[in-house]
């Protein structure tokens, strides 16, 4: 072989199976997307177990030419393609992310106080309102859906119904909805001072009553059969949700509980991280509609705190015993950030008023909100 041989396929391998003279300005784009949640994750510590894989997901991806998110000659998945199609694509991951946050939730508050059902459905105020107004912006039906469930702040359910109803817009829809799970204490607290005198955030509330193990034990059998008869739809989240709580509460499984609250729910966390970061491609993301996402995103989960607010108002208007509203901002089911958001806020108007208890009854209560408002959707369109 001759010099000139030699340097040509040097030049070819550079020019064919090199990523750069491939790199484009796109790329370079996300590649700067993917270091602001990393730094987010690491210097701030918003949502670290979540922005971390998936802003490494989105680094990883936005280089070219990587075999990462295609299929092989032969037609079988790439390492985080597979990941993505087993774990988002059939719908797995969501469903056993839910078997661990029901293994780690204690329902006494909501349990001990019941009323705060109406908080968690009312905070769901803004999913239809950006249902409805995506579909001016020339979403379409499904589009709007899939958008319309990030302000619920519960990223598993937003994962969920977009792999059913809108898979193309999957890493827009979850990127926004875990970004602002991730900033709940940046964005809720303006509202929640807006929308409450100070009078109304000292307001102290009883200390709930203690709540039998046998309510516990009774509550994730009765909620299921309510739930899933009135919304089929959604019995993969919501039965994976009470199977993992049922765990927890009978006493009998203590290791199987202790894996889904602990190692299954960290190694499927790392799962959908990645996979949902790798769908950030900047051909895919550097578009309108994902634009258009996350402005949407931010006015849903907005609407979604004042809905939970407000809902609070009007429910102290027939209550004698008033509920200091603070806890209504709670209703949007970022577990437990808003609880603690609610209960912060509440110390800064008088440092003895503990809301932490009583926050997570609406907290709770908008996990099944924003999952029953999910499983509308499906039965609407699906």
């Amino acid at each position: 072989m001759s010099w000139d041989q030699v340097i040509d396929l040097i030049i070819s391998i550079l020019t064919t199976q090199t990523g750069v003279p491939n790199l484009l300005f796109k790329q370079v784009i996300m590649v700067g997307v993917a270091f602001f949640f990393l730094y987010l994750a690491v210097a701030k510590k918003y949502e670290p177990l979540l922005l971390v894989p998936i802003g490494f997901g989105i680094f990883l991806v936005n280089f070219p030419l990587v075999p990462l998110m295609g299929y092989t000659e032969h037609g079988a998945p790439e390492l985080i393609r597979a990941f993505y199609k087993y774990g988002i694509e059939w719908e797995t991951i969501p469903c056993i992310i839910f078997l661990g946050l029901g293994a780690m939730t204690d329902f006494g508050p909501l349990i001990a106080n019941p009323k705060t059902l109406i908080i968690g459905a009312g905070a769901q105020l803004g999913v239809f309102i950006t249902y409805v107004g995506t579909l001016f912006f020339g979403f379409t039906l499904k589009e709007a859906a899939s958008v319309g469930i990030i302000g619920g702040a519960d990223g598993p359910t937003t994962i969920y119904l977009t792999a059913k109803l809108a898979p193309h817009l999957l890493g827009a829809n979850a990127l926004a909805a875990y970004s602002y799970m991730a900033m709940v204490p940046l964005i809720q607290p303006p509202i929640m001072r807006l929308m409450t005198t100070p009078e109304q955030r000292r307001i102290k509330m009883r200390q709930l009553r203690p709540v039998s193990t046998r309510e516990k034990l009774l509550f994730p059998l009765i909620a299921a059969i309510l739930i899933i008869l009135i919304i089929p739809a959604v019995a993969p989240l919501m039965g994976m949700f009470m199977f993992g709580n049922f765990m927890r509460e009978c006493g009998v499984v203590k290791r199987l509980s202790d894996t889904a609250q602990n190692a299954l729910m960290n190694i499927v966390t790392i799962f959908l991280g990645l996979s949902v970061g790798a769908t950030m491609e900047a051909s895919k993301f550097l578009s309108l509609k994902p634009m258009l996402i996350f402005a949407f995103g931010l006015m849903d989960f907005v609407v979604c705190t004042f809905g939970g607010l407000l809902t609070v108002h009007v429910m102290n208007r027939f209550l004698k015993e008033k509920m200091n509203p603070l806890i209504g901002s709670a209703g949007v089911s970022a577990v437990p950030m808003s609880a603690r958001v609610s209960h912060s806020e509440g110390l800064k108007a008088d440092p003895d008023n503990w809301l932490i208890m009583h926050a997570m009854g609406p907290n709770l209560a908008g996990v099944i909100g924003s999952a029953a408002a999910a499983g509308m959707f499906i039965a609407m369109f699906q």
